[in-house]
């Protein structure tokens, strides 16, 4: 199946939902092959309405996978993909979410008030963030953060990695990103359903298409809702660290995930917060 009929000749290429339906029906397929992770975010429904038709989607990446795979397929490494509702635990790790994001927001309310109004003396309006992040099978979504700093102009703002000038930000605002606070309005993405709390980082969709094609195992961690924290952050991997490293954690923790591990790594963040490293 692709999104463009150039397939070899002879072979016949599906380019529709209808047509995959109907192929499934006519040849009894059970098992499904995906080859190219950097293209599953563009094919996540094609892939999702597979997997809830009882077919098992198979995952390989011939060139050089850089994350755990457990099984072999004409000689190369591939893992069943868990899609959707298919993976067990998922409603657990979704009641998590939204119980312990709106417990937070609660609590920390009056800390939100402070440092929104804190920001809005110091630095005038705007107080709020805004920025397009990709999340679940490449679906973008809209990332809420404190503005701790005012990029140059929006192409500044989606394609820059590190933050001009950070070193000459106000005194709050470095404070701010130092504890991560400036993070705890992603509390309202997680109980949005946006995103988890424990998961593999959000990122920019300028970086996500230059990371995917760079990177190996990149795009498959889309398979899961970005989040807050997780297995990297916890492992000293925030900031301008390695990304291919990010990638080998961030698809080991997908593929062994467990609500156990959730629980640890939110302890873990949480303990790394009385000694702040900043992001």
């Amino acid at each position: 199946m692709t999104e463009e009929p150039d397939g070899g000749e002879g072979l016949p290429v599906l380019t529709t939902g209808e047509e995959v339906e109907r192929a499934l029906i006519q040849n009894g397929v059970r098992e499904v092959l995906t080859v190219h992770p950097s293209v599953r975010s563009r094919q996540g429904p094609l892939l999702r309405a597979l997997a809830e038709s009882g077919c098992a989607v198979w995952e390989i990446d011939a060139e050089s996978p850089s994350y755990e795979m457990r099984e072999q397929l004409a000689g190369f490494s591939c893992r069943r993909l868990v899609i959707g509702s298919r993976r067990r635990g998922s409603a657990g790790k979704r009641a998590l979410d939204v119980a312990v994001s709106g417990a937070l927001l609660l609590l920390v309310s009056p800390l939100l008030l402070v440092c929104a109004v804190a920001l809005r003396l110091s630095g005038g309006p705007g107080v709020v963030f805004r920025q397009e992040r990709i999340g679940k099978d490449g679906k973008p979504f809209t990332l809420l953060k404190f503005r701790t700093h005012r990029p140059v102009d929006a192409h500044e703002a989606a394609t820059r990695w590190s933050v001009a000038n950070e070193h000459q930000m106000p005194w709050l605002c470095r404070f701010l990103r130092r504890t991560s606070l400036d993070e705890l309005l992603q509390l309202w993405n997680v109980l949005r359903g946006d995103m988890s709390l424990v998961g593999p980082r959000p990122e920019r969709p300028y970086f996500v298409a230059k990371f995917s094609q760079t990177y190996p195992g990149y795009a498959a961690r889309h398979r899961m809702r970005t989040g807050i924290t997780g297995l990297a952050q916890i492992n000293g991997l925030r900031g301008d660290t390695s990304i291919e490293d990010r990638c080998r954690f961030d698809n080991a923790y997908i593929d062994n995930w467990s609500l156990w591990q959730d629980f640890c790594i939110l302890l873990r963040t949480a303990a790394a917060l009385v000694r702040p490293t900043g992001s």
